[in-house]
């Protein structure tokens, strides 16, 4: 969806032509798999990072395009609200003290940003969901001024027919309290009261399947050990709402299409895969363009000529289906790579954190890659789903199941298999000692103590209401101590928890 869109309206011959185009597109990208047409000189991962805006009130700043000017770097662009901005990483290798290096630019590049978001009157935060977003921030009005969002926002509506419901049933929090939100919405902006952290793995076309598959298998403990998004629209609810909240504010299905088991926009997927292009096929197969605006290039011209396709229109139909990992077809100079898109985890809460995510991620995925016999020949699909949701909604309160271990808690599974399997694979990956023991560490330390980003929120509120603070008045406040400790830099497994 980074691509530019026209704002215009689609006619039926368009959408019958972009089929077509797609089609072709599938038919080029099976010959270039079976000829072997695809860069892969070395495992190079990739990083975006979104990031809220916030006023001295702590309450979300629709200042996206001022704040951009400030900054004035690429790196960084606009996202779906107002009160939202990106910041893209330039891809890099693994191997080596490449992530120590990372930690330090990713410190410095944010502060200048941050710097420069203060010069407009504002802040910029890493957090899953924000806080301290009311219902008047989430109006259709507050969605950023390019045409790309409002005619994605107008297609979705137009393909669902009647407003967004946000339904969700809340963890109960420390204090016993529990809370549920049901409220309607007639745009997509809901979803930019979210923000989140996207990991990017190139890998050879042979070895995509066991990395997506690896990916899948993952999912519900990167949930589980990294949530960090446990308040929208004043309420407690999973420990990643992240979650619930982007499958209903892109939902594209009425009522009846629910019933009748149509699937979803946001999805996790429903097997187990044998090549990338299984996914793609599924794209193209299961779910109708939204945007469907087709190029001139004919892709299997363009293979008879020489030249690897651009696929404009699987590229752009695949933006617009927002699996939790996600195929990634995409050119540098007119080469052609694959990559696996990890989109589950949410943003912050430090730099140090996120990265400590990354590094289990990917250490974690290439072990489980490199097994003799694959975890997901061991593991239905659908266990992998459903760690997928109970990680989601309970955090490191969550039960998921592991092939030879039962069901387990997070932690448990983490710090006996899954952290000594990360160690392994980062050392396959020519990962340094020093980075592999600081950002594995993390992990460890954050296991042990079961602090995540959403554990200390939740903790937080309720001895801020236990003072006599109001709901908002809490999460004000523990949006302003949050942002202090994230500052200091200290991962989210050390921050204190005010007393009771």
């Amino acid at each position: 969806m980074g691509r530019h869109v026209d704002n215009r309206v689609f006619r039926p011959v368009d959408r019958q032509r972009y089929r077509e185009k797609m089609q072709r597109g599938l038919d080029a990208l099976a010959r270039m798999l079976a000829e072997g047409n695809f860069s892969f000189p070395h495992q190079q991962m990739g990083l975006e990072m979104e990031l809220h805006l916030v006023d001295e009130h702590m309450e979300p700043s629709m200042s996206n395009t001022i704040v951009l000017e400030k900054i004035s770097d690429p790196a960084f662009t606009t996202e779906l609200g107002q009160n939202n901005v990106e910041f893209n990483v330039e891809p890099r290798v693994l191997a080596g003290d490449g992530a120590l290096r990372l930690e330090e630019e990713l410190r410095t590049a944010l502060a200048r940003a941050d710097g420069k978001a203060h010069d407009a009157g504002a802040k910029l935060v890493m957090i899953g969901t924000l806080p301290t977003v009311r219902r008047a921030h989430v109006e259709p009005h507050w969605l950023t001024k390019l045409p790309r969002y409002q005619l994605l926002n107008e297609q979705i509506f137009s393909a669902r027919g009647e407003e967004t419901l946000l339904d969700m049933e809340g963890v109960p929090l420390p204090d016993g309290s529990s809370d549920k939100l049901r409220s309607y919405a007639d745009s997509i902006q809901p979803e930019s009261a979210s923000t989140s952290v996207q990991l990017h793995l190139q890998v050879a076309p042979e070895d995509f399947a066991a990395h997506w598959n690896a990916a899948q298998c993952l999912a519900g403990i990167q949930l589980a050990i990294g949530s960090n998004s446990p308040f929208l629209l004043g309420k407690a609810l999973w420990h990643e709402t992240r979650i619930p909240l982007f499958q209903q504010a892109t939902d594209t299905r009425s009522q009846e299409l629910k019933n009748q088991g149509v699937r979803p926009r946001v999805w996790f997927g429903e097997r187990w895969i044998t090549s990338i292009f299984d996914l793609f096929e599924e794209n193209v197969r299961y779910f109708p363009a939204l945007l469907p605006e087709p190029e001139d290039e004919d892709p299997v011209a363009a293979l008879d000529a020489g030249r690897a396709p651009v696929l404009a229109e699987l590229r752009l139909h695949n933006g617009t289906i927002w699996r939790w990992n996600r195929p990634v077809y995409d050119l540098v100079d007119g080469v052609p790579h694959l990559r696996v898109e990890n989109r589950v985890l949410p943003s912050g809460p430090t730099v140090a954190d996120v990265l400590a995510n990354a590094a289990f991620f990917y250490g974690a995925q290439r072990a489980l890659t490199e097994q003799d016999r694959p975890l997901w020949t061991r593991m239905s699909f659908e266990a992998a789903e459903e760690n997928f949701f109970a990680g989601a909604r309970n955090g490191p309160d969550a039960h998921l199941y592991w092939p030879g271990a039962g069901w387990v808690a997070p932690d448990e599974l983490v710090l006996r298999r899954l952290l000594p399997m990360a160690h392994d694979g980062l050392r396959a990956c020519g990962v340094s000692d020093a980075a592999r023991e600081r950002y594995l560490g993390i992990i460890e330390q954050r296991c042990l103590k079961r602090q995540t980003g959403a554990a200390w929120q939740r903790d937080t509120v309720v001895a801020l209401e236990r003072r006599g603070m109001d709901r908002q008045e809490a999460l004000a406040a523990m949006l302003r101590r949050y942002i202090e400790l994230a500052e200091n830099g200290d991962p989210v497994h050390s921050w204190p928890v005010p007393p009771r």
